[in-house]
């Protein structure tokens, strides 16, 4: 074998192990399928632990380096839903974006942005405004729970970026969120 193919071998090998290891647990709702096919498909969906702020895994959660996006949605989770056409925060998205703050709270080196998402129902226009309400929303509660405005960013992606693809309520409930990313 020369040093060209077992190097294509070797690629070809790392790629799939690469493609092995995508974590898309945690959203998925069953199956394969596309658009229209009826069964949503994950496209970016990271797994979140269920280790809370100031748990006893409050140190080095699993070799995940603290105040870091990992950390964060190990702990906390790192993305609240919303209710079609609404951008106030639900009862569980309340107890999540609390979370945040306490967390932000223990990493006060840290700033972060939030990203605010919608459907892909409605015109784009539309959307980015909803998402962008969505973003404030979070951020609000944030500054509310004693964090510094500071600290803070928002961004709109209206439905430019679904984290499910699909044409079903599953899909569109994953896809009306807000996301908070650490900078």
């Amino acid at each position: 074998m020369t040093i060209t193919m077992r190097g294509k071998l070797l690629a070809a090998a790392a790629s799939l192990a690469l493609l092995g290891a995508c974590d898309t647990t945690g959203t998925n709702t069953g199956g394969v399928g596309g658009s229209g096919s009826g069964v949503p498909t994950v496209v970016n969906a990271p797994s979140v632990g269920s280790a809370g702020v100031g748990s006893a895994n409050a140190g080095n959660v699993g070799g995940v380096r603290p105040g870091s996006q990992e950390d964060l949605a190990q702990r906390v989770g790192d993305r609240i839903f919303f209710d079609s056409d609404r951008s106030d925060l639900r009862t569980d998205a309340r107890r999540t974006v609390e979370g945040w703050a306490g967390w932000l709270r223990q990493n006060a080196g840290v700033s972060a942005t939030i990203e605010g998402h919608a459907d892909e129902r409605g015109t784009r226009e539309y959307n980015l405004a909803l998402g962008e309400r969505r973003a404030a929303a979070a951020r609000n509660f944030l500054i509310s729970q004693g964090i510094e405005a500071r600290r803070l960013s928002t961004v709109s992606f209206g439905k430019e970026r679904p984290t499910v693809l699909g044409s079903t309520e599953q899909a569109w409930a994953q896809n009306r969120r807000a996301v908070m990313l650490v900078n």
